[in-house]
This record gives C-alpha cells, sequence and structure tokens, in this order.
C-alpha cells in the first residue's frame, strides 16, 4: 500500500531470498527492508548458526544487521511465536552470543558483558557496546 510516496515493508518472512553467496564482509550494515540474507548464503557460517532454531522446529535463519562488531542473525519469527538470535563478532565466529526469545515476548541470553540478559533491548546494547 503506497500513502503519500512511501510503502509499507513486506514482513520479514516474505521477502525473496537473494539468491547469491555473500562473505563476511559483504552483510550489509543495515536491516534489508526488501530482500532476506538466509544463512545457507553467508560462505563462512558456522554450524551452530544453520543449525539454529532447529530445536524448535524452525529452518529459516536469516540476517538482520550489524550491532557494532556483531552480526546478527534470527531463527523464527519476529513476533507471535518463539525465536532465537544469534550474534557472532565479524571478525572471530567462535565469538558468540545467542538470545532466546518466547511467544509471551519473555527471554534470556547472555551478552558480552558476562550479565545474563532478560530484555532483547538490553541484549543488543550489551552487543553494540562491547568495543
Amino acid at each position: 500500500m503506497r500513502e503519500h510516496g512511501t510503502h509499507m515493508p513486506i514482513p520479514a518472512e516474505e521477502r525473496p531470498p537473494i539468491t547469491h553467496d555473500l562473505h563476511t564482509d559483504e552483510l550489509p550494515p543495515l536491516p534489508q527492508r526488501d530482500y532476506l540474507i538466509p544463512v545457507e548464503r553467508w560462505i563462512e557460517a558456522p554450524a551452530e548458526l544453520v543449525s539454529l532454531g532447529s530445536d524448535f522446529g524452525v529452518s529459516l535463519v536469516a540476517f538482520k544487521r550489524r550491532i557494532g562488531r556483531y552480526l546478527l542473525w534470527r531463527a523464527g519469527p519476529a513476533v507471535g511465536a518463539d525465536a532465537c538470535y544469534m550474534a557472532l563478532d565479524a571478525d572471530d565466529s567462535s565469538r558468540r552470543f545467542t538470545f532466546r526469545l518466547l511467544a509471551d515476548s519473555k527471554g534470556s541470553g547472555a551478552g558480552p558483558d558476562g550479565v545474563i540478559h532478560d530484555r532483547f533491548r538490553t541484549w543488543k546494547e550489551s552487543l553494540r557496546d562491547d568495543i
């Protein structure tokens, strides 16, 4: 729907996936509104990321954005069901942190600050602040 020259963004799970492979340095800094980057298209993707969400029946893992030095990926939908986020250090993918977000909006995950966060926002802030 267009209003005053703007259009509504496509819901994340409905965006068309890219059809080419990307290296780490090619992953974009900001969220993509018109297409989806599935984990299978990231050449350097570690196995743990590829299987993210498999424990709760999710097969789509998609890139969301960069937060500071971290690459943020999500398994599951943005709202309405369980999801799991993983942030990987772009320079050392063995340095990774996960946040599990439940359908009822409760969640938990350790950040690089060593704190177990129960709010997604504070977990993301810990990623941003890890310099």
